[in-house]
């Protein structure tokens, strides 16, 4: 690893000069006068003094060159829709999208709620913010309206964008009656709301004087002129709430200049995605990875943008690869539970198209277990790259980085600390482990550009919350557990608070995880500590079975509950073992793919699952309280 080695090492050590270099991949109206402020630790001010705007290098640099070219291909499954805009046409409709914005009383700094569905709107929603200088808060589209309300006291936006539903499977999710229940719990009401309507929900409720019709609007601006708005690169451009936070949540706040350089990095030497191609992140706009890599990321490298609704298996497990094959995809971004999801399809849905136009896939969003990365790599027979980061960081901490060099792909783990993240594996002391100790996974300040700058109006909880870890050092925390191998591979082991205690013994979630997946039957599982009065906890485990034969009498349940445990036993010892092991048909997750442990925990120990309201497919919950209580 010596090219990538001496690139990464430059990153650290040279700070300022490697920044100055990738700051040039976008443009500026003004330069920077400074590459790195981080004279007030942790906090750090990225290319100040810099003025740019991220609509503009999204879009407008585009426009002016290659205004013909594909920038956003949108496909909808559920509503049998396909469009392409072409970046000429993709910027006059941000123009038009930031003139009723302007119309609505929108300004420079004004916060603009967007609680949407995956349609081409969301996108001129986000981009005309952009464009103005407003901060976009983007909430996943038929998010709870409890949860809602605390985001809109939070963000106070001055307008909300909404639809009138969204659709999953082919059924209509009506969301305007949640934001109603929202803005009527809400302190901070906005003044107006402006709702593109699908026609899916023919009865949704308009409120005279306060909401707005997108389409008519849309008409009158249809010619609208609007500029950018240059601003300071240590600007906000949006906030973005965790997921799963309780009481008042956490708004990530991102800057401008910094995220813009970031994403243009990394789409230059990670995902080597370029000028003319096709990107297609299968993610949604909720989340960071939408915002990254469906809308900023690849328009900012020029490339088209594929925004898709729908889910991987309808109208059958190939529409994901018809896509690669119909626009000639290049570059392909998902999650390891849906790939997941496929492996337990028939494999010939993904020989059935041709593929060659893909360089490569990633994945993240959760730990990439080995069968998982073996199967879909041998199938594609092209590179399959693990990816970790966070929402907070807003691009990779940790991956291959094959713009610079092709270093060598190892199962279940995503590689290298990605350049200008100084991370390494801390013991709960603060000092560093060795190779193969497991530890925490931190970041030595300053933060990367295009990492959170600060909690939005919450300066305290930002230091408070990342960066009280160890008195000394200062260090930024990851939550998760990680391994470096003595090749400098790292591996992630769950988080911080997925540790088992059993009898004295920490044992992660995810550790016990392989260990059970390591059984040819078991196609998936979610492991949860358990209270137990003797040992504190103990590890229960709920699998799928990919060959529903194998558990189809309680005789054959028995024994494989027996082998499963017995594999356990011989990976990490009979302290692994699982209490139980119940089998079901799906497990809980949210709609982007993240697992629902914290509420598997909680119907395990009798308690209320909590907040549901990003669940997937909430039958899959009602099987495990069913096998839980036998």
């Amino acid at each position: 690893m010596g090219k990538y080695a001496d690139f990464y090492r430059r990153s650290i050590a040279d700070r300022d000069g490697f920044w100055a270099e990738q700051a040039q991949l976008i443009d500026w109206q003004t330069p920077p006068q400074t590459v790195c402020d981080c004279s007030r630790p942790p906090f750090v001010k990225w290319f100040s003094g810099g003025r740019t705007n991220l609509c503009h290098n999204a879009v407008d640099r585009h426009a002016a060159r290659r205004p013909n070219d594909r920038a956003l291909i949108y496909v909808s499954t559920e509503t049998n829709e396909e469009r392409i805009y072409s970046f000429a046409e993709l910027k006059a409709e941000a123009m038009r999208m930031a003139a009723i914005m302007r119309s609505l009383g929108v300004q420079k700094g004004d916060r603009v709620l967007i609680y949407m569905p995956m349609i081409a709107e969301a996108t001129f929603a986000i981009l005309a913010c952009a464009r103005i200088g407003a901060i976009h808060s983007v909430v996943f589209g038929g998010f709870a309206s409890g949860s809602l309300a605390t985001r809109i006291d939070d963000a106070k936006p001055k307008l909300i964008v909404s639809s009138d539903a969204g659709m999953r499977g082919g059924k209509s999710v009506p969301y305007k009656h949640l934001l109603d229940e929202a803005i009527d719990l809400a302190q901070a009401k906005p003044e107006k709301v402006l709702m593109i309507d699908r026609g899916l929900d023919k009865t949704f409720n308009r409120v005279a004087g306060r909401d707005v019709d997108y389409a008519t609007l849309r008409a009158e601006h249809l010619n609208a002129d609007v500029p950018c708005e240059w601003v300071e690169s240590s600007e906000p451009s949006y906030i973005l709430y965790t997921s799963g936070t309780t009481g008042k949540p956490k708004g990530v706040q991102r800057d401008t200049g910094g995220y813009a350089v970031a994403l243009a990095a990394s789409m230059k030497h990670i995902y080597c995605g370029f000028a003319g191609e096709t990107y297609f992140a299968t993610s949604d706009i909720g989340w960071v990875v939408g915002h990254s890599y469906i809308i900023y990321g690849p328009l900012i490298a020029g490339m088209a943008t594929l925004m898709y609704e729908g889910t991987p298996l309808r109208p059958d497990a190939g529409i994901w690869w018809s896509l690669v094959e119909k626009y000639k995809v290049n570059v392909m971004f998902s999650a390891p539970t849906a790939i997941r999801v496929l492996k337990k399809q028939d494999a010939a849905f993904l020989h059935k198209y041709d593929l060659s136009s893909l360089k490569h896939l990633f994945l993240a969003g959760e730990p990439l277990d080995q069968p998982t990365h073996e199967w879909i790599m041998g199938e594609l027979k092209l590179p399959v790259i693990d990816n970790y980061w966070q929402t907070e960081t807003g691009w990779p901490m940790l991956s291959t980085v094959r713009g610079v060099e092709d270093t060598k792909i190892k199962f279940g783990t995503p590689s290298f600390p990605v350049f200008g993240y100084d991370l390494r594996i801390f013991r709960e002391d603060g000092s560093e482990c060795g190779p193969n100790e497991k530890g925490i996974v931190g970041v030595v300040p300053p933060l990367p550009p295009g990492c959170l700058s600060t909690v939005w109006g919450d300066d305290e909880r930002y230091v408070k919350t990342y960066f009280s870890l160890f008195k000394e050092p200062l260090v930024y925390s990851s939550f998760d557990w990680g391994i470096k191998d003595d090749e400098g591979y790292h591996f992630i082991l769950g988080r911080t608070d997925d540790v088992i205690n059993v009898a004295g013994h920490r044992l992660g979630t995810r550790e016990i995880e392989e260990a059970v997946q390591a059984h040819a039957a078991i196609a998936e599982v979610a492991v949860v500590g358990v209270s137990d009065q003797l040992k504190g906890q103990e590890p229960m485990a709920f699998a799928v079975v990919k060959d529903a034969a194998k558990i189809a009498t309680p005789e054959l349940r028995a024994a494989l509950e027996a082998e499963v445990k017995k594999t356990v036993d011989g990976i990490l010892g009979a302290i692994a073992r699982p209490k139980h092991v119940h089998f079901v048909t799906g497990l809980p997750k949210t709609r982007s793919g993240k697992m629902l442990r914290r509420s598997i925990q909680a119907l395990a120990e009798g308690r209320d699952p909590g907040d549901l309201t990003t669940i997937d497919d909430p039958s899959t919950l009602e099987q495990i309280r069913a096998v839980l209580r036998g």
